[in-house]
């Protein structure tokens, strides 16, 4: 471990630990040691030992392996559920604060972050835009480690935590809708009916945030065309062009109005209704 610069040798063979091995730590910034968890996991190496299977069907690895999708095996599994929320936060977790840099929040009354797990982008954005307040909606089991990063970002007053699926229905009566970093993890299908739900529940007048890494046309580089088939492989889903989420927005009754770009892999695509 010294040799690869994790920890480093002193006198008579006492060890410490360096700059990069205290990133390891349980409450270290930046959660590296759960996104190491997550990818050195055997539930995801299991999914990846499957990838042939992926690319012949279109169907997750992951579900050939375990008999299950990723999200109900996490429902399953508590603490992979712990290790996969905070790696979201650790391999994300540049973004939250760009896109509340990026984007101007402090023209909506209530936020409501559709699927926001922990809270780290809602955190964010509050803490950025203090006129809002925000809902924050996901899962039961996921939400349940919400309220520690809310109260450690001093935004938990102004948070409102709902449980619930968002394939049934999704909280009412918001200004504005974020979607980060979940249409990407489904196909256009079950993406409409998410859409459909947001769309129901969000005023006449309300915007759709939606927060996704957006794939660049042709050879050109990107972080999204790697995560596109990580998407494929562990959960069904698929990375897209601006053109392709024109399209499937224009599907379900929204029109997409602009792309704001930010200082991270993500934008934020913004959506009205139609």
């Amino acid at each position: 471990m010294a040799g690869i610069g994790l920890l480093t040798e002193g006198d008579a063979q006492r060890f410490s630990l360096t700059t990069l091995g205290e990133a390891l730590k349980t409450d270290a910034p930046g959660s590296a040691r759960s996104a190491l968890l997550m990818t050195g996991s055997s539930w995801v190496g299991s999914g990846f030992a499957n990838l042939l299977h992926s690319l012949q069907t279109g169907r997750t690895g992951f579900e050939k392996a375990h008999g299950m999708p990723l999200f109900d095996y996490l429902a399953h599994h508590p603490e992979a559920a712990s290790v996969f929320s905070g790696a979201m936060v650790g391999l994300h977790g540049g973004e939250p604060p760009a896109v509340a840099a990026a984007y101007d929040f402090s023209v909506f009354q209530t936020v409501v972050d559709v699927g926001g797990a922990s809270g780290n982008m809602l955190a964010n954005i509050l803490v950025r835009h203090p006129q809002p307040r925000g809902v924050l909606f996901d899962r039961p089991h996921v939400v349940g480690d919400a309220q520690k990063l809310l109260r450690e970002k001093g935004v938990a007053s102004r948070v409102t935590v709902e449980a619930g699926d968002f394939f049934l229905s999704v909280p009412s009566g918001g200004d504005a809708y974020v979607l980060s970093h979940i249409l990407h993890d489904w196909h256009d299908d079950l993406c409409l009916t998410i859409l459909s739900h947001c769309r129901k529940a969000m005023k006449p007048d309300g915007r759709l945030l939606i927060v996704e890494m957006v794939l660049p046309p042709g050879d050109a580089p990107h972080p999204g065309k790697i995560l596109d088939m990580v998407m494929l492989v562990l959960i069904g889903g698929q990375e897209r062009t601006e053109r392709e989420y024109a399209v499937l927005l224009d599907k379900a009754g929204f029109r997409l109005n602009r792309v704001v770009t930010t200082e991270s892999p993500v934008s934020v695509i913004e959506a009205v209704l139609a």
